[in-house]
């Protein structure tokens, strides 16, 4: 059985890991390809403007600015990461944690784009799936890709964790 504690460090380590194979993904295409990452300050502005009762903007960019709106939206951004991983180990068990196999990892990482499509997306004025933006069907393939990529990560970090836990 999977302690509070186990879970804890385990959630921790492979949601961290997968978060930064995430944004080393961002970083490669914004290196090679110029496609801009998220702007995660855009995401605390977001968190920033909830206890204020304010849920949905027209543009993120156009409200009013937060206090430590990017070190907010960082942190959201690798509690979320976390968050997930959790739900992952959840669902998997701790054998998942000592023997990661990709399927489930993956699978996670792809589920995991409804929480921009559905949230954050509309949240900040880009509509449900970003479908106020110029460009949705990329912007969808983009987003995609990403969480793909952080499902990969979960793997990854997963059996990384494995071999130190």
């Amino acid at each position: 059985m999977q302690t509070g504690w186990q879970l804890t460090a385990d959630a921790l380590a492979i949601g961290i890991g997968a978060t930064a194979v995430m944004d080393l993904w961002a970083a490669a295409l914004k290196r090679y390809w110029c496609l801009p990452s998220l702007n995660y300050a855009m995401v605390g502005r977001w968190i920033g403007h909830l206890p204020r009762g304010v849920f949905t903007h027209a543009s993120i960019a156009q409200a009013a600015p937060v206090r430590d709106e990017a070190v907010l939206g960082w942190t959201a951004h690798y509690a979320i990461g976390v968050l997930f991983a959790a739900i992952l180990l959840a669902l998997l068990g701790p054998q998942w944690a000592a023997q990661p196999s990709l399927v489930p990892a993956l699978l996670m990482g792809v589920l995991s784009v409804a929480a921009p499509f559905f949230i954050l997306q509309p949240g900040m004025g880009a509509g449900i799936a970003a479908s106020k933006t110029p460009h949705p069907g990329a912007a969808r393939l983009r987003s995609l890709m990403a969480h793909a990529a952080f499902g990969i990560g979960l793997y990854l970090a997963a059996l990384l964790w494995a071999t130190v836990r």
